[in-house]
């Protein structure tokens, strides 16, 4: 650990927190997951740090999910295996919460009031319409399917608006006055969905090394057949693409001190890397957490981010987000006063804390698959590319779990998830342009790149970053800009054969 490095993170987590609190306090503010003793700090720090011999493949390097790990099977179902090392109660949780997961939801009122009080405006019936097979979402293709992708919208807020207690450098912004946080693309009988999420393409050509050539689309997104007219002006929209399911409980047994020791917003180390930690509100502890799910970080963890998906995708209320209609806003009043499916004997709610926590136990229990090639010679050429052009400065490749003594398949674990869960300014190229939290415009939260040699196979596309717009590794390579540019333009002046080393390593992710 790099001292610059764990005196910005301190800094920045004290900046973060309340009034009269300091970093020491983090626990008692359900602020993170505890971090290592000395002892198990010094054997993490032996097993991750980068190999000694480039020409040998790293010990555990083929278990990138622990021993949680899972074999990695030939066909669609690569990412929807339960992790290797649950019990046979957990697996039984498991199935329930699978099956709850591709359950459809039916308008209410019904008979069936335990899956009742879908919409009335949303994305998908069920979760598993935008994750499907557990893997990634891809464009619309012009189809009334779910594709995985929504679209979140928001404007920005009057000056001085505050953001939550306590968090520091909270750029604010509030939903659209009509249409909310999100763009919902279906609705029930009786009810218009707000409008059709449309893309148009620039084709972009790019040179690279040794003669060759690759061609770069650049979105341009708009919102087809608005129900209620235009969006408001100066509305911000971001599309984003729904991600893979693996290894997330993993990533949220990661203790916070590992992650803010990374952090270097002021580049105090001058390597031009200066990634900065999301800091959110938790609802469920109501206090501030470090962020790590979502394209901006700006949910704190995986039962919060399962509840707002419910809560914006399929217009069900949850104990995090109480209301039945969803996302509706004021100004849909029809959207507010239909029938929706709380139930006295759910507390209220449409979505049960026992259906949340399923749900929630399922998609953190989901294994990570085994690495393949780990040992072929051209796939470590190309992991020692990936380390000598910058590339793992911000996926970082392995970390260990916490130790957790109520979860011991996931305590303790030497993973390879290739993310540092940090906000980066990516370039404009890659801008939304529409803050989130502390998060800019321009930044992005890594993303792991556990599986992502799979993505084909899973989710029948290799439709890549947060809107899709890639259609190859390479492609979303030769879209970073921001702290990334140095190390995109390195692997643009590569020669052929060590570019395709490179991506040789990717894909045996």
């Amino acid at each position: 650990m790099r001292p610059s490095k764990a005196l910005a993170a301190a800094a920045l987590l004290a900046a973060a927190l309340p009034v009269g609190s300091a970093a020491q306090d983090l626990p008692d503010l359900h602020l993170g997951v505890p971090p290592h003793a000395p002892r198990e700090a010094r054997r993490a720090a032996l097993v991750t740090a980068p190999p000694q011999d480039p020409t040998q493949a790293q010990r555990f390097e083929l278990r990138s999910g622990g021993a949680g790990t899972v074999r990695a099977r030939a066909g669609a179902d690569a990412f929807s295996q339960p992790a290797a090392n649950l019990t046979p109660e957990q697996r039984m949780d498991f199935v329930l919460g699978e099956a709850l997961f591709q359950r459809p939801w039916v308008s209410a009122p019904s008979s069936t009031i335990a899956s009742d009080g879908l919409g009335p405006l949303f994305n998908a019936r069920a979760c598993a319409l935008c994750h499907r097979q557990d893997g990634r979402g891809q464009v619309p293709d012009g189809s009334d399917e779910p594709s995985g992708l929504v679209l979140h919208l928001s404007v920005p807020a009057p000056e001085g608006t505050p953001g939550p207690e306590g968090i520091a450098d909270w750029i604010a912004t509030l939903p659209d006055p009509v249409y909310g946080a999100q763009l919902q693309d279906h609705a029930l009988p009786g009810h218009r969905a707000e409008g059709r999420v449309v893309v148009t393409w620039e084709e972009i050509p790019v040179d690279l090394s040794g003669g060759e050539t690759a061609s770069l689309r650049r979105p341009l997104w708009s919102v087809a057949d608005p129900a209620s007219g235009p969006l408001a002006a100066g509305a911000m929209l971001s599309p984003r693409v729904a991600p893979p399911l693996i290894g997330l409980g993993l990533l949220e047994a990661i203790p916070e001190a590992e992650i803010l020791a990374l952090a270097d917003p002021e580049d105090a180390d001058g390597d031009g890397i200066s990634g900065r930690a999301s800091v959110v509100w938790s609802a469920d502890h109501d206090a501030p957490m470090l962020g790590r799910f979502g394209h901006k970080a700006g949910m704190p963890t995986l039962r919060a981010q399962v509840a707002s998906a419910f809560h914006r995708d399929l217009g069900l209320s949850s104990a995090l987000h109480r209301e039945g209609w969803g996302d509706c806003t004021e100004a849909q009043a029809e959207c507010r006063t239909a029938p929706d499916g709380a139930d006295p004997e759910q507390g209220g709610l449409e979505v049960s804390d026992a259906v949340l926590d399923l749900v929630t136990f399922y998609s953190a229990m989901l294994g990570v698959p085994a690495r393949r090639g780990v040992e072929d010679a051209e796939v470590l050429r190309g992991r020692t590319i990936f380390h000598e052009t910058g590339c793992a400065a911000c996926h970082r490749p392995a970390f260990v779990t916490a130790t957790l003594p109520d979860a011991p398949e996931r305590s303790f674990q030497l993973i390879w998830p290739y993310t540092d869960l940090l906000l980066h300014d990516m370039g404009e190229d890659l801008a939304d342009n529409r803050p989130e939290g502390r998060a800019s415009g321009r930044e992005w939260r890594t993303p792991p790149l556990w599986g992502i040699g799979l993505t084909g196979q899973v989710s029948g596309h290799t439709q890549f970053l947060h809107d899709g717009r890639a259609r190859s590794l390479l492609e979303a390579i030769l879209w970073h800009g921001g702290e990334a540019q140095a190390a995109r333009d390195e692997i643009v002046a590569l020669a052929p054969d060590d570019r395709a080393a490179l991506l040789r390593f990717l894909e045996s992710l």
